[in-house]
């Protein structure tokens, strides 16, 4: 932890980097908040020690100091805070406005929080290093705090604060406020890891001082200069790789590598000699080796990380990088200071820093919210880093795409592009860019724009909202009378497809719109996506599930996610004529031997009914139950189609329960599925990607009406015959 330094320990600390006159001038600042009696000065003072372990510049320090002070405040001496210059006083007051911004607000409102930061940030980036030190006094003294305040400063904490300090590189802050933050929000999850801190700490420390004692001595004899020094994870580090190791099925006590050693050495050539030695000594673990100097973050971030079997077996992590590195890793952009007394302009820092450049750009361009979610996904997010074919880098958000990486270079790149080479070999668009890649794109010279298609994260052809956003605006340019019929052709096929009888009247409804002419074009353009239409129109479920009691029968399907309005404990079972599933409007029959059986509210079976009084009202409950539902395709044979459909399916976690095809007329085929499906939403989901395959001219559920059609004139086929 940073230590919290009274006001002779800050100029102490001053001292060691700052000249004499930088020294006076800090004294000098305090001297005058301590004459106009400013009720904070302690904790001021407090935020200037932490920006002093980071070694910022004096007049960060002092605006520090005086910040939250009128502009016109004048004590006995005379002076006045424009007296400290004008950079000391642009900085307390932008330091000032940022910290009365209200983040735990609407998107909107969050919005205009985010860009009002970002202007700041383009205008001096030390306004955000001094704003991240409040924050890190504030949340080291939380404690008093009632504890929904302290909740709600760690949840903002964690969702702006972090992000931020992660991207601009500053380590040390960003690990003290994950921690604090990780212990308010999750007290018994920390205790837990602390305790496994405690337990294991000795036997560690043990292993790690074994460890330093060799390489110490290996890099003495080789004549290598180096600094070794063991240190153990932060604590919501622990956490996450906790987390990581629950989804692959193991134990918390399954983690070995919750210490790391790191070698310091001076030059960058010393880093790769002193790899080659530890490889030497211990095993490295395959896939556990990461050159950040090679390929740096985007936060500056430079090291060398190898994983090796040492000591009896147990994995250690080993971090190698020179002293300067370890500057810049820990302290980020306040390493890279511009305006540091003698110091040149500094081209590295320049160069590390475009991505704020970039983001006031997106702040002209985008909207409120979708500048919103360009920062969320685009820049908070980890980074991935690849090649134009002339050798520049590009910065795009990990699980982007060739389409993310075309809209980045130029908008009309974007718009025309049809396909994508990454290191010489054409790839689909849907993949995903990994670090190093050098990507081509393939562009038509037609004057055409996007596919909707790109539009629905269902088919994963792009992952940045700032991409997203550049289709969006491509199809709102389009003539409404376009986007209206595009739209009304998109809804009609979705709610086919889905067995979802509507009006386009009510479907605007449940929308929010009042006008259909407004709701139309609003999914022509992209702006309601295809994704969103199945689970905004199915009904709401209920919360509270009502279990059927009886034994299960193995046919019919019994509906255990079915409540049965104003009665439990009642048998109920799917019926076989519609195949219901959560997300449809349902009606429950009851019949004289079986209990009740579930329909869709629109089958022919209840609509042609003569005892409407044998009905009742019935609700879909939140037990995630799957229920069969029929699916067809119809597609072009092809060598693979039915493996490449097979795979999706069980990609998606979903079972096939029967299979069988049949030939049509115009020489296409019909596969039909049955398939085990929880709701609505992940039906949607399936449809679309399987539509999406090659050769798929089309994928819908088969409702009542279309099994019927389909049973004239049938000619079934063995699956067999299909090409594999």
């Amino acid at each position: 932890m940073l230590k919290i330094m009274e006001l002779k320990e800050l100029t102490k600390a001053t001292s060691e980097y700052l000249p004499e006159k930088d020294l006076q001038f800090i004294e000098q600042a305090y001297q005058f908040a301590l004459d106009a009696e400013k009720p904070d000065l302690e904790k001021t003072t407090e935020v200037a020690a932490i920006l002093a372990h980071l070694q910022m510049d004096a007049e960060s320090l002092v605006a520090a100091l005086l910040q939250g002070l009128p502009e016109n405040t004048m004590p006995p001496s005379g002076m006045t805070v424009s007296k400290f210059g004008k950079n000391v006083k642009r900085l307390a007051a932008g330091v000032t406005k940022l910290d009365s911004i209200p983040w735990l607000a609407p998107d909107e409102q969050q919005s205009e929080s985010l860009r009002k930061m970002f202007l700041a940030m383009a205008k001096d980036v030390r306004v955000i290093i001094i704003s991240l030190a409040n924050r890190l006094q504030m949340m080291r003294n939380l404690k008093g705090l009632p504890a929904q305040t302290r909740q709600d400063l760690s949840h903002e904490t964690m969702e702006i604060y972090v992000p931020l300090a992660h991207r601009l590189g500053i380590r040390e802050i960003k690990s003290e406020l994950e921690d604090i933050a990780f212990y308010n929000l999750h007290p018994e999850e920390y205790r837990e890891i602390t305790q496994l801190l405690d337990v294991q700490k000795n036997e560690w420390k043990r292993a790690i001082t074994h460890a330093i004692r060799i390489l110490r001595d290996e890099f003495k004899k080789a004549g290598l200069k180096a600094e070794i020094d063991g240190r153990t994870k932060s604590v919501y580090s622990i956490y996450e790789k906790m987390l990581r190791y629950a989804d692959m099925g193991k134990e918390a006590t399954d983690i070995h590598d919750l210490m790391a050693l790191r070698v310091l050495v001076d030059e960058v050539k010393d880093c790769y000699n002193a790899l080659g030695m530890i490889h030497h000594l211990w095993h490295p673990l395959h896939g556990q080796f990461d050159d950040y100097i090679a390929n740096p973050r985007g936060n500056m971030y430079e090291s060398l990380h190898t994983t090796v079997m040492a000591l009896q077996g147990i994995p250690l992590e080993i971090q190698i990088r020179t002293h300067e590195m370890h500057q810049i890793n820990e302290f980020g952009v306040a390493s890279h200071w511009l305006y540091k007394e003698g110091r040149k302009k500094d081209m590295h820092f320049e160069e590390k820093m475009t991505w704020v450049r970039q983001l006031m750009e997106w702040r002209k361009e985008l909207s409120g919210t979708a500048f919103y979610d360009a920062i969320k996904t685009d820049i908070f997010q980890d980074q991935v880093y690849v090649f134009t074919p002339m050798g520049e880098v590009k910065e795009l958000p990990q699980g982007s795409t060739p389409l993310d990486f075309a809209y980045r270079v130029h908008t009309d790149l974007g718009h025309r592009c049809t396909g994508a080479k990454v290191n010489g070999r054409m790839v689909p668009l849907t993949y995903k860019l990994q670090n190093g890649d050098v990507v081509s794109i393939l562009r038509t010279k037609a004057d055409r724009g996007p596919s909707l298609d790109w539009l629905n994260p269902d088919t994963g052809y792009v992952h940045s909202s700032h991409a997203r956003e550049k289709i969006r605006q491509w199809f709102r340019k389009q003539e409404r009378v376009v986007n209206l019929d595009r739209g009304k052709e998109l809804l009609d096929k979705e709610l086919r497809r889905l067995g979802i009888v509507m009006s386009t009247s009510e479907a605007a409804k449940i929308f929010g719109y009042d006008d259909q002419n407004e709701f139309l074009p609003a999914i022509g353009c992209g702006d309601i996506g295809v994704s969103q239409i199945g689970p905004r129109l199915a009904p709401p479920e209920e919360e509270k599930i009502i279990p059927a009691t009886t034994p299960v029968p193995r046919k019919p399907q019994v509906a255990t996610g079915v409540e049965v309005l104003g009665v439990g404990n009642l048998l109920t079972h799917i019926a076989p004529c519609c195949t219901p599933v959560p997300g449809d409007d349902i009606v429950g029959f009851v019949t004289r031997t079986k209990g009740i059986t579930i329909h869709q509210r629109n089958c022919p079976n209840v609509v042609q009914l003569d005892e409407p009084e044998r009905l009742i009202d019935v609700t879909w409950g939140s037990q995630q139950d799957s229920y069969p539902v029929s699916v067809v395709l119809k597609v072009e044979d092809r060598v693979g189609l039915l493996k490449d459909v097979s795979t999706i399916i069980s990609d998606s976690k979903i079972n096939i329960s029967s299979i069988s095809t049949k030939s049509n007329r115009d020489n296409s085929t019909s596969i039909f599925l049955t398939v085990e499906i929880p709701n609505i939403s992940q039906l949607s989901k399936l449809l679309s990607k399987l539509e999406n395959l090659s050769g798929v001219i089309s994928a819908s559920r088969v409702t009542t009406q279309s099994k019927k059609s389909a049973s004239v004139n049938r000619t079934t086929k063995n699956v067999s015959k299909i090409k594999p």
